[in-house]
């Protein structure tokens, strides 16, 4: 008997999913355990495996399609079963008509030509050809995605696996490959520009395949389809200058061209151009055949023009006081316009709503770090790691939320989630923005595991190899700009956590001690808390019970 498959919920926040590549074709044998298809959900891409043996009669949606969570993704069963009634009670339970090009190959039914009339149904018609490779959602927040750097020109031929683009997401810049093998025929958008979740990316296929009319239908008729060109060269810089006759010499043009046609450059270089408005074919390059590496565009220096005239002198008369003639200096008003990046619009977007939505207030405590200095020298005679204040810092907030689980919590609307677990997002600062990984069951680790744990997450945070997994689930947040000179700030909470704890750095201050003034190492920390979740006194009670651990650390050993 026919059995119906359902596009499954491959991550905690996936509601739809991309079939990358099927692995398995209509009418095709399969066992249990094949691989049956790629599917991108908005973590990751990853492989499905059948549930079953049997043969594939139906897919739900070719390659380069979405599935909503729950709509028909297979159906199995024996050749030549009739699975019609199965295809439309799942049709309309999802409300989605099925594809057409999803049907057994034995359909004698013909196909429908591809027409440019800017209706629904042309645009599905387009979109399940396998030449049309649509912008894929690469994060769970990811609702455009910026074009870093194309690794194909137009006219290139491509092999499945090959990375065709830098994407930059709001999370971080990810390599895309290609899903099959062909000639990159037309790309959507040029390096520095950005494309909407699901738009035209690229177009792959055979030399002779009508472009324009796939990218007509593709938009629906709407546009224009634009003349398949190579990738350009990142956008230049906006700038804004007050007229005068020395402008002209700050043009491009007055520079030496030293790249013509095809460029060679590094992927980071690429990106790094686009930020900072640098056209690459002036860029000379110091790699192998010339290729530019991201030390030359750091080296490039594009030159300025300023003009400055002055009056000329007169000779004071005796008659008259002496004249003093100030040069008159002109210059240039500029500015330089530089594309917010996916990562800064999602840390604006959700900062925002916590700020503005969660009423937050902040409680200050000062933590003598005298016998926490003199525990850590001790401890890193003997670790197999070395450990810093970070890390003991990160050991006594993970002890102090078991004492205090009412800070290690969420406000989820209509009810208040206590977690049991104790999850530490660690906030490390890269150039793009801000990353929080996540020390998981941080109160059962020790110092050594933490401290491995955390100098991992900084350094792949700085390559860009962070995986979703590894920035989700925090119950609470550390943010430390110690090591920045900062003595004091407050943070803003990063939802769904209901407190976030500002770490200042050690310094010296004098103070009290046994009735004598002495020089003390003071570390500030900062509490922010959600006062729908956390009272003054439920954030106080927590603060003192961290310095109680900082202040006698082998407290943190029982």
């Amino acid at each position: 008997m026919a059995e119906a498959i359902l596009m499954p919920r491959l991550s905690d926040t996936m509601t739809e999913g991309v079939i990358a590549a099927w692995h398995k074709h209509v009418g095709d044998q399969v066992k249990k355990g094949d691989l049956l298809a790629e599917i991108e959900t908005d973590k990751a891409t990853m492989e499905l495996e059948s549930y079953q043996d049997g043969v594939l009669l139906h897919i739900g949606t070719p390659d380069g399609g979405k599935l909503q969570v729950n709509d028909l993704l297979a159906i199995f069963g024996s050749a030549g079963e009739d699975i019609s009634e199965l295809i439309k009670l799942h049709s309309r339970s999802s409300g989605a008509q099925p594809v057409a090009a999803a049907q057994p190959a034995s359909t004698n039914a013909p196909a429908e030509p591809v027409t440019n009339t800017p209706t629904a149904t042309s645009t599905i018609d387009v979109a399940a050809m396998d030449e049309v490779v649509l912008m894929p959602r690469l994060s769970d927040t990811m609702t455009e995605g910026v074009i870093a750097g194309w690794h194909k020109n137009v006219g290139d031929t491509v092999k499945k696996g090959e990375v065709l683009a830098d994407i930059e997401t709001d999370k971080a810049t990810m390599e895309l490959e290609s899903y099959k093998d062909g000639v990159l025929l037309y790309q959507g958008a040029k390096a520095g520009e950005k494309i909407l979740v699901n738009d035209l990316l690229c177009i792959i296929g055979k030399d002779g395949l009508d472009v324009a009319a796939i990218v007509a239908a593709v938009k629906s008729g709407g546009d224009k389809a634009p003349t398949p060109a190579p990738a350009a060269a990142p956008a230049q810089a906006v700038e804004a200058s007050v007229a005068s006759p020395a402008a002209a010499a700050t043009s491009p043009a007055a520079v030496e061209v030293v790249n013509e046609g095809r460029i060679f450059a590094s992927p980071l270089a690429k990106k790094l151009a686009a930020e900072k408005g640098i056209d690459l074919k002036y860029v000379k390059g110091s790699g192998d055949n010339g290729r530019i590496t991201k030390t030359d565009v750091d080296n490039f220096v594009a030159p300025t023009v300023a003009t400055l005239s002055s009056a000329a002198s007169a000779t004071p008369s005796s008659a008259s006081p002496a004249t003093t003639y100030v040069p008159a200096v002109t210059g240039e008003v500029s500015f330089t316009d530089v594309p917010v990046s996916q990562m800064r619009k999602v840390i604006a977007k959700r900062l925002s709503e916590s700020l503005f939505t969660a009423p937050h207030f902040f409680l200050t405590m000062s933590i003598n770090m005298d016998a926490a200095i003199e525990a850590r020298a001790k401890m890193n005679e003997v670790a197999p790691v070395k450990i810093s204040f970070n890390d003991m810092v990160l050991k006594a907030t993970a002890m102090s939320l078991q004492q205090h689980p009412k800070v290690n919590s969420s406000w989820m609307g209509d009810f208040i989630r206590y977690n049991n677990h104790i999850n530490i997002g660690v906030a490390v600062a890269v150039d793009e923005g801000l990353l929080v990984p996540v020390v998981r069951f941080a109160n059962s680790k020790s110092l050594s595991q933490i401290g491995a744990e955390v100098k991992v997450f900084a350094q792949k945070a700085k390559d860009k190899k962070l995986q979703p997994s590894d920035w989700e689930g925090s119950t609470f947040t550390i943010s430390n700009l110690g090591m920045f000179g900062i003595d004091q700030f407050t943070a803003i909470i990063n939802p769904p956590d209901s407190c976030i704890l500002a770490v200042g750095g050690i310094a010296q201050e004098p103070i009290v001690k046994n009735g004598q003034i002495v020089v003390g190492n003071i570390m500030k920390v900062t509490l922010s808390c959600d006062h729908r979740v956390v009272d003054g006194a439920t954030g106080a009670a927590f603060l003192q019970t961290l310095k109680q651990l900082l202040e006698e650390p082998v407290r943190m050993l029982v």
